[in-house]
C-alpha cells in the first residue's frame, strides 16, 4: 500500500512539473541561459539606460519585451541594437545564446576585441561601425549557417587566417576600413555563394586570387596588392563536412528554431509561432493523458488488499523510483548539448593493433633553414630576445620587411622520435587563435632542425616590465595590471574550456606573457608542452613549469593539469600585485617564496596595504584591491579541487574591471603607465589609510567568484 502511495505521489509530481513547464512556455518565460547571457551583455555595456527593460540579472526578455530582443516562444532568436550609442563590450556569455540567428550591434561605440565565443548558429552578424580591436575570432569558422558578415569601420588588425571554408552559405562579407594585413585566405576562393566582398581600405598585400574577380561586387581599393601574376596556390583540402578545421571552437551547437515562427518576410515574430502553439497543444494532451493514467492507477491500487507492500524493501524501491524520476526531470529541464568532437589531429588504433596517425593539412607556412638563418644573422647573439622552455627565441627580420620571432628548438629536450610528432604539434599550435595568444604562423623542419615562427611582440614580456624597469614613472598602472590579468585569464579560459581536448599550458609565468603596443597581454608557448617527453613524471623545470610557479601537486607527483595552470596564474597575479619575484633568494628567508609569504596576508587589511607594489603610490581603488586579493587566494590554494575554473576567474576580473572603470579618475589613468596625480578621491583610490568598512574578507575556500 505504501508503495502505491509513493508511486501516486511521484506520478502527480511528474504531471505537475510537466504542466508548469508547458505553462512557462505558453506564458513566454525566457530560457535561463538566454537571460544569463543578456544580463552579462547588459552589465558589460555599463548598464545603458537606452536598453529599456533590460536587467543585469533575472527578468524575462521575451515576456517583458526588452528593447531590441525578438523571441520565438521562450528562446531569444534576434538581438538588434544598432545605433543606440552603446559602449563597453559585448560580454563573455554570448555562446549561451544557442537560438540567436541575428546579432546586430552596429553603429555604436563598443570597444575591446570581438568575443571569441559568439552565438554559434548565427545567420547574420553585423558589428560594423564600432571601436573593436584585435582580430576575427576563430569561432566564426564553425558558423556554417552564416549568410551575412559585416565588421567594417572598426580598428581590427592582424591577418585573416584561413578559416572560411565551412561558410558555404555566406553571400556577403565586409571587412572594409580596418587594419587587416597579410595575404588573402585561400578559402575565400571556395565560397561559391559569395556575391559581395568588400576589403577596401586595409593593409592587405600579396596577390588577389583570380577566382575572386568573378564575384559580382568585389571592392578592394586602398590596399597594397601585387599586380604581378599570382603563383600557383598551395595544395588545399577543405576539412570534411561538419568538422571544424581546428580543435578550438565554441563548445557545442544546437539547431536554431525552425522557420515556422517567422513571417513571410523572414522577420521573427515576437510571440508564439504556429509550430509552438501546436507543440503546446500536443504536450498538454500528453500531460492530460498522464494525469488520467495516474488517477486510474491510484484508484486501482487502493482497491487492492494490504500485502507485503509495507516492507522496507518496497519503501526503498519506491524511494529509488522517486529519485530516478526526479533526476530524469532535472536532466530534461537542464539539458546541455555536449561539445562537438572537433579534434584536428587524432591517434587511432590500426587493425593490427599498431598506432597510426591522422593528421590534418598543416596551414602554417613552411620556412627553409637558410631563410631563417638569413633573417636572424645566423642566429646571432644580437638577435637573441629570450629563452623559452624548449629553446632560444630570436628576432627575425626578413627582406620583405616582416619581423617575426623564431624559436630554435633544442632537440635534446624533446621527444622527436619521428617527424610526425613535430608536425602534429605545429598543426595544433598554428590553429590556436585568440587575441591574447601569440600566433604560431610558420615552422621549419629540415636538416635535423626544428623551428617555430610566430608573430613578433615588440614590447617585451611582463617579467621584464615588472622587475627590470628602473624608471618608476613607467611602472604599470593599476588598471593596466588588471587588464593584463584579465587578458591572460581569457587566454587560459580559451585553452582550458574552449579547446577540445583542453590544452594545458604547463609553463605559465610572467616571462611567457608578452605585451603588445597597447599593453594587451599575449600568452606565448601555448601548445609547446606537446613537444616534450611524457611529462607526468618529469620534474625538470626547463621542460615543464618553473620553480616558484609550479603547483604543489606537480612537485609531489609530477602530475600537471588545468588546475595547475590556475595555480601558476595566481602566482602571476601576485607578481602584478606586489612586483616581487616568485622566488627571490636575495630576500630574508621568510620572504623568499612569494606564495608562502603573501598567502597568509591576503586577508589582513593592514598587511595587504604593505604588500602592494610601492611604485603604484596608492593609485588604485581600495575595494578593487581587496577583490584582486580574493581571486589570488582562491587560485593558489594547495588543493587543486578548490581552485576555480578559469571561466569563473574571467567573470570575477570582468566585474572587478567594470567597478574600477566606474571610479572617478583622470583620463591619463587609462594608459598602461600610471602617472601619479594627487586629485583622486581619497577614500576610493587610496589604500594608505584603510577603513575597516571598505573590505569584506572571507576564507579562500568559501569565496564564490560568481557572486563577487
Amino acid at each position: 500500500m505504501a508503495n502505491s502511495k509513493w508511486v501516486c505521489r511521484v506520478l502527480a509530481e511528474v504531471a505537475l512539473v510537466a504542466a508548469i513547464s508547458v505553462l512557462r512556455v505558453a506564458l513566454g518565460d525566457t530560457n535561463p541561459s538566454d537571460v544569463q547571457a543578456l544580463g552579462s551583455m547588459y552589465t558589460s555595456m555599463n548598464n545603458p539606460s537606452q536598453l529599456t527593460g533590460w536587467k543585469s540579472s533575472g527578468g524575462d526578455p521575451c515576456g517583458e519585451a526588452w528593447k531590441g530582443i525578438a523571441c520565438e516562444g521562450p528562446a531569444v532568436v534576434a538581438i538588434r541594437l544598432s545605433g543606440l550609442g552603446l559602449s563597453g563590450n559585448m560580454g563573455y556569455l554570448l555562446a549561451n545564446l544557442m537560438s540567436v540567428t541575428t546579432l546586430d550591434v552596429s553603429a555604436n561605440s563598443i570597444r575591446d576585441s570581438i568575443p571569441y565565443q559568439l552565438p554559434p548558429n548565427l545567420t547574420t552578424l553585423n558589428l560594423a561601425g564600432n571601436n573593436l580591436t584585435g582580430g576575427l575570432p576563430y569561432s566564426i569558422s564553425s558558423m556554417t549557417r552564416l549568410n551575412y558578415l559585416n565588421v567594417s569601420r572598426n580598428s581590427l588588425s592582424q591577418s585573416l587566417i584561413d578559416m572560411f571554408s565551412n561558410l558555404r552559405n555566406i553571400s556577403s562579407m565586409d571587412f572594409s576600413f580596418n587594419n587587416f594585413s597579410g595575404d588573402f585566405p585561400n578559402s575565400f576562393s571556395s565560397l561559391s555563394n559569395l556575391s559581395t566582398l568588400n576589403v577596401a581600405r586595409n593593409n592587405f598585400s600579396g596577390w588577389i586570387p583570380k577566382e575572386l574577380t568573378s564575384i559580382p561586387n568585389f571592392i578592394y581599393d586602398g590596399n597594397s596588392f601585387d599586380n604581378r601574376p599570382a603563383p600557383p596556390p598551395p595544395p588545399y583540402g577543405p576539412p570534411p563536412p561538419g568538422r571544424s578545421p581546428t580543435h578550438c571552437s565554441t563548445p557545442g551547437s544546437r539547431s536554431p528554431p525552425s522557420s515556422g515562427g517567422k513571417s513571410s518576410s523572414g522577420n521573427e515574430k515576437e510571440g508564439l509561432g504556429t509550430g509552438a502553439i501546436i507543440g503546446i497543444i500536443a504536450a498538454s494532451s500528453v500531460i492530460l493523458l498522464g494525469v488520467i493514467a495516474a488517477f486510474v492507477f491510484c484508484i486501482r491500487s487502493r482497491k487492492k488488499k494490504d500485502g507485503a507492500g509495507g516492507s522496507s524493501g518496497s519503501v526503498v524501491s519506491s524511494s529509488v523510483m522517486h529519485e530516478h524520476i526526479g533526476n530524469t526531470i532535472a536532466s530534461l529541464t537542464d539539458e546541455k548539448i555536449p561539445p562537438a568532437d572537433i579534434l584536428m589531429v587524432e591517434r587511432v588504433q590500426g587493425r593490427n593493433g599498431s598506432m597510426s596517425k591522422v593528421i590534418s593539412p598543416v596551414t602554417a607556412t613552411s620556412y627553409t633553414v637558410a631563410s631563417l638563418q638569413s633573417a636572424t644573422n645566423s642566429f646571432s647573439q644580437e638577435h637573441l630576445i629570450g629563452e623559452g622552455s624548449v629553446g632560444r627565441v630570436y628576432k627575425a627580420e626578413f627582406s620583405s620587411g616582416k619581423v617575426m620571432a623564431v624559436k630554435k628548438i633544442d632537440n635534446a629536450a624533446l621527444s622527436l622520435q619521428d617527424e610526425d610528432t613535430f608536425m602534429e604539434a605545429v598543426t595544433n599550435m598554428s590553429r590556436l587563435r585568440h587575441p591574447n595568444i601569440v600566433s604560431v604562423v610558420g615552422y621549419c623542419a629540415e636538416h635535423g632542425q626544428h623551428l617555430l615562427v610566430s608573430e613578433y611582440i615588440a614590447n617585451g614580456n611582463l617579467h621584464d616590465m615588472l622587475h627590470f624597469v628602473d624608471d618608476s614613472s613607467k611602472s604599470l598602472s593599476w588598471n593596466a595590471r588588471v587588464k593584463v590579468a584579465l587578458g591572460t585569464a581569457r587566454a587560459l579560459e580559451y585553452l582550458h574550456e574552449v579547446c577540445l581536448p583542453p590544452v594545458v599550458h604547463r609553463n605559465l609565468k610572467s616571462a611567457n606573457i608578452l605585451l603588445d603596443d597597447e599593453f594587451n597581454p599575449r600568452l606565448s608557448d601555448c601548445g609547446v608542452a606537446a613537444l616534450t617527453p611524457n611529462t607526468e613524471r618529469t620534474v625538470s623545470s626547463q621542460v615543464v613549469g618553473s620553480f616558484g610557479y609550479s603547483a604543489p601537486e606537480f612537485a609531489l607527483s609530477g602530475i600537471y593539469t588545468v588546475k595547475s595552470d590556475v595555480y601558476s596564474f595566481g602566482v602571476v597575479m601576485l607578481e602584478l600585485l606586489t612586483c616581487r619575484k616568485p622566488l627571490d633568494s636575495s630576500r630574508a628567508r621568510s620572504e623568499q617564496s612569494l606564495v608562502r609569504w603573501a598567502t597568509p596576508q591576503l586577508h589582513d587589511i593592514d598587511a595587504l596595504a604593505k604588500m602592494v607594489d610601492p611604485s603604484l603610490n596608492c593609485m588604485y581603488p581600495a575595494k578593487s584591491l581587496s577583490r584582486f586579493a580574493d581571486i589570488i587566494a582562491l587560485c593558489v590554494q594547495p588543493e587543486p579541487e578548490f581552485r576555480p575554473p578559469m571561466s569563473e576567474v574571467v567573470q570575477a576580473l570582468v566585474r572587478l574591471m567594470q567597478r574600477t572603470s566606474a571610479v572617478k579618475r583622470r583620463p591619463s589613468d587609462d594608459a598602461a603607465f600610471g602617472y601619479k596625480t594627487p586629485d583622486y578621491d581619497a577614500l576610493e583610490m587610496s589604500f594608505c589609510r584603510p577603513h575597516a568598512d571598505q573590505f569584506s574578507y572571507t576564507n579562500g575556500h568559501s569565496v564564490n567568484l560568481r557572486t563577487q
